[in-house]
């Protein structure tokens, strides 16, 4: 007999304070706590503030409207410090407008045209404010705002959040690489025993593709634009037409705010610059997959073993025996989330129906968890790193379980043996298959091999001395490339 959830019981979205609907925002929020600072709402609507304010200041700064006052050091003073005080008192006073008006950014610009009109009153004496209430989102459409304040958001929280994090790993993972930088290990190419490397060498390829995407990221452009209802400042002529709208417009956004200027562009930023942003951490995302995939598999061979403590997790909720690689796991799962995420961005923010549409106004609101599941995989990889042992011996029993690995140089050796003009050299290749393919071979074996082929004596006296720990070539100086 079935027996059904029962219809009635307490519904937990109705509780208080209010239940997470997402991981990000319960289970996992001291992580991600971060970036609330730069990809929550109340964060966008801070930045949409700031950019109000800050082109208010810039066109009086400029004197471009004719009659408009010049603000005073004092106004400014006040103007900006809405912003460095943004809190809950505006959050809920911006919630309360927005269900009036029904638009965002245009509740914004309610409640910084009460600021301007409660201006005396807060500062003590006559001010200009309140008479450049109708300065207040001129010339702009709403896109104007929204597309600076994304690109002030991004910048900032890729520079003081995301950028730290991934550096950490990165820093944190070329230490390990240079630590065991001489630790030899059998690799496994298609997963069958391979030509030997040495665990640092593994450990640096990973670092070294990391530093690479690491570069694209700080060195990526965040574009703005503040040019109009389809960008070509049409309003803006008519009205104020002796203005250098467009030398205005690129002084705003660069020299004001920091970004990059579009000249070019529909009522939207193209978001072209987010894309190529989310593409290249796309790409560092999948490289941490790849790591946490190897380091997963290489615990299950025991060349890793795990600690508890150092990674704060436990192990089998049923078998006491298990260290479960959760670290890594947790790791892969959020890099495959966060890359999806970035993909359906990518893909969504640089197309738009002729000059405007809205579907990029909800697609950015998941910016911020695209982001929060990336950071959540790195803090979980740095910890597993950090709670991993290099299991030396158990790599050398493997080592020393595969002396077939040795074949290869074995081969190359005869035959640049033989192009010297040794005689006996002939097909090294087939010989070495004879001996090793599907065979186990242990050194005795190989050393009978080598003693009989006829090489000159300090070829085969190095060859003898050839093991499948030490056979790994330049892989322990490679590691210095990192630096």
């Amino acid at each position: 007999m079935t027996t059904e959830f029962p219809k009635k019981h307490t519904d937990l979205g109705a509780l208080e304070p209010a239940i997470a609907l997402g991981s990000l925002d319960g289970r996992y929020r001291g992580v991600v706590a971060p970036l609330v600072d730069w990809f929550s709402e109340a964060a966008l609507n801070r930045a949409r503030l700031f950019v109000e304010i800050e082109w208010l200041i810039w066109l009086t700064d400029q004197q471009v409207l004719p009659g408009a006052p010049r603000l005073s050091d004092t106004e400014k003073d006040y103007l900006r410090g809405l912003v460095s005080e943004f809190g809950g008192h505006e959050i809920a006073e911006l919630a309360k407008t927005e269900a009036k008006t029904k638009h965002d950014v245009k509740a914004v610009e309610y409640l910084l045209k009460s600021a301007l009109e409660a201006a005396p009153a807060k500062l003590g004496g006559t001010s200009d404010l309140p008479r450049v209430k109708e300065i207040v989102h001129i010339f702009c459409t709403s896109e104007d705002i929204n597309n600076l304040s994304y690109a002030i958001l991004l910048k900032h929280g890729v520079e003081r959040v995301w950028l730290p994090a991934a550096r950490a790993l990165q820093e944190q993972l070329a230490g390990l690489a240079r630590e065991n930088a001489e630790v030899p290990m059998l690799a496994h190419t298609h997963g069958q025993p391979a030509t030997p490397t040495t665990l640092g060498h593994e450990l640096a390829v990973f670092a070294w593709r990391m530093s690479r995407q690491l570069k694209h990221v700080e060195s990526q452009e965040y574009l703005g634009k503040i040019n109009g209802a389809t960008g070509n400042f049409a309003a803006h002529t008519v009205a104020v037409p002796g203005a250098d709208w467009p030398t205005l417009s690129r002084d705003f956004v660069e020299e004001r705010l920091g970004l990059t200027w579009n000249p070019l562009t529909t009522q939207i930023e193209s978001h072209d610059y987010q894309a190529e942003l989310y593409a290249s951490v796309t790409h560092f995302n999948r490289i941490a997959h790849n790591l946490a995939t190897d380091c997963w598999t290489y615990i299950s061979m025991r060349y890793f073993a795990q600690d508890l403590a150092a990674q704060g997790s436990t192990g089998s909720s049923t078998m006491p025996h298990k260290i479960n690689p959760i670290r890594f796991e947790n790791a892969e799962a959020n890099l495959e989330i966060s890359s999806g995420l970035f993909g359906v961005l990518e893909e969504t923010l640089v197309t738009t129906r002729m000059q405007r549409d809205l579907t990029d106004s909800t697609t950015q609101r998941n910016i911020g968890t695209a982001f929060g599941h990336s950071l959540l995989a790195i803090d979980n990889l740095r910890r597993g790193l950090a709670g991993l042992k290099v299991d030396r011996e158990a790599m050398a029993a493997d080592l020393d379980e595969n002396w077939e690995v040795l074949g290869e140089a074995i081969q190359q050796t005869m035959r640049v043996a033989g192009i010297a003009g040794v005689p006996g050299m002939e097909d090294p290749y087939e010989r070495l298959k004879a001996l090793t393919r599907g065979q186990k071979v242990d050194a005795e074996v190989m050393h009978d091999f080598v003693a009989g082929l006829g090489l000159p004596a300090d070829v085969m006296t190095r060859l003898q001395a050839l093991t499948p720990a030490n056979y790994h070539g330049l892989a322990a100086d490679m590691v210095r490339f990192l630096d």
